[in-house]
């Protein structure tokens, strides 16, 4: 499901595109998608109404109309927005078409039909109602963490009064908005703390540092568009962030601090990945986490994650998951449009080659990857002249990854003189994903 960062990224490609437009026209063929008014009401109310904005709260796209209206949009697991011309190719999975007065579309395709639209109205303090009229609509979601009101004090006070482990608490809307399973994974990973550790043993130090690690990660995948590890896409294409990922979907690859072999559990439905040996769990909460961590993590078809037919599960969604994005895009790039030009995406042929796709960018579950290179950010992904990302060193001195002449990427050298093929800060070596790691 989408978090923060992929939202974010959604919303700032939507604004250039429809800030300014007049939604002329509705409609729908799956009415369970829209949450609120009725659909017929929702059609009628929405029509004449002009975009003034579009922003994000936790993981909710909200585009701001004229009159006070709020046009609020969950994506959830599978949904996909574009604006395309009104004559732009469709699907049977297209179920939500809002019609623009400059003869675009805005287009909600859905695979899974989970997504929902509402249309809400702001009171009089600027809160957005809910469809009661009286409660606020956001009433139960916690603070933003990157919000800059959000300090280290304010986190310490809302952490130490709950109870419970860690992993729950920050997948809890109610507690932070917008963080989900991915980024629950890597903040705990940065900050060394076990998913599975409780509220009540952290120190202060381990507070900082937990504070750290979730802005520090929801940051750099705001920057890399966030993570295209299913269906998410976004208007202007995939985003990066998930061949960067630490531990998310590395069981059983060696840890990028330590080498050992990262393991996943299942909490609460949710697949957990860590580092048993970087984040270590207190003795105390050991007793309660026993039954938890011996169960053996299985995929759906029966088997230990790690063993050859898992892996060639893992690729082979990987590149379904790609086929579907490529699918869903049609027409040209946005960068290469005319002006006034609508089509966003790309075209059914372009999909391969084009951009890395988490296949070709290093395999995730149960396959070899390589840790990343260089000390400091992360470079912009430019276009070159075939099409191709190849992203440019940051003033962090990040690596960049240009293809070369057979198509598979390379990592040139950071700026501390090192190639980002020679391993990571922590020591690991590059190709650790490729073979096991050493018995310690």
């Amino acid at each position: 499901m989408p978090e923060l960062p992929e939202v974010e990224t959604i919303a700032r490609d939507l604004a250039p595109m429809i800030v300014g437009s007049a939604i002329v026209g509705a409609r729908t063929d799956w009415p369970r998608i829209i949450a609120h008014p009725e659909p017929t009401l929702f059609a009628e109310q929405v029509r004449g109404r002009v975009v003034e904005g579009v922003g994000r709260r936790a993981k909710w796209l909200l585009v701001a109309l004229d009159g006070g209206s709020v046009l609020a949009i969950q994506v959830k697991m599978t949904g996909q927005l574009f604006v395309v011309p009104a004559d732009a190719a469709t699907d049977r999975h297209v179920h939500l078409v809002l019609d623009l007065d400059d003869g675009r579309q805005l287009r909600l395709r859905d695979i899974r039909k989970f997504a929902r639209v509402g249309l809400y109205r702001r009171g009089e303090g600027g809160a957005i109602l809910g469809a009661d009229g009286a409660a606020e609509l956001f009433a139960h979601h916690g603070p933003e963490p990157l919000d800059d009101g959000f300090t280290v004090r304010r986190f310490r006070v809302r952490l130490r009064a709950r109870r419970g482990r860690l992993k729950p608490l920050l997948l809890d809307q109610s507690f932070l908005a917008g963080v989900g399973n991915i980024y629950a994974d890597e903040a705990l990973w940065r900050a060394r703390l076990h998913p599975l550790r409780s509220v009540g043993t952290l120190r202060p130090a381990d507070e900082r540092h937990l504070y750290a690690a979730i802005r520090s990660v929801l940051s750099e995948a705001v920057e890399r568009r966030g993570s295209s590890v299913d269906d998410y896409t976004a208007p202007r294409g995939d985003g990066e962030m998930q061949d960067h990922l630490e531990v998310y979907q590395r069981t059983g690859l060696p840890c990028l601090r330590c080498g050992r072999p990262l393991r996943r559990v299942v909490l609460g439905g949710r697949g957990t990945h860590f580092c048993s040996w970087c984040q270590r769990l207190p003795a105390a909460d050991r007793p309660g986490a026993r039954a938890i961590l011996r169960a053996p993590a299985r995929p759906p078809g029966g088997r230990r994650l790690g063993s050859g037919s898992a892996v060639e599960r893992a690729a082979a969604t990987r590149r379904a998951a790609a086929t579907r994005r490529a699918a869903a895009r049609p027409g040209t790039r946005w960068t290469e449009l005319a002006a006034g030009e609508g089509v966003v995406g790309l075209r059914w042929g372009e999909g391969r080659g084009s951009r890395r796709s988490p296949a070709a960018a290093g395999p995730r579950e149960g396959a070899g990857t390589e840790p990343r290179g260089g000390a400091g950010g992360a470079g912009a992904a430019q276009p070159n002249a075939v099409g191709a990302t190849a992203r440019e060193p940051s003033a962090g001195g990040a690596a960049a990854t240009e293809p070369n002449a057979a198509g598979a990427a390379t990592r040139a050298p950071s700026r501390g003189g090192a190639a980002a093929t020679e391993g990571n800060a922590g020591g690991a070596p590059a190709d650790a994903g490729l073979r096991p790691a050493r018995a310690r």
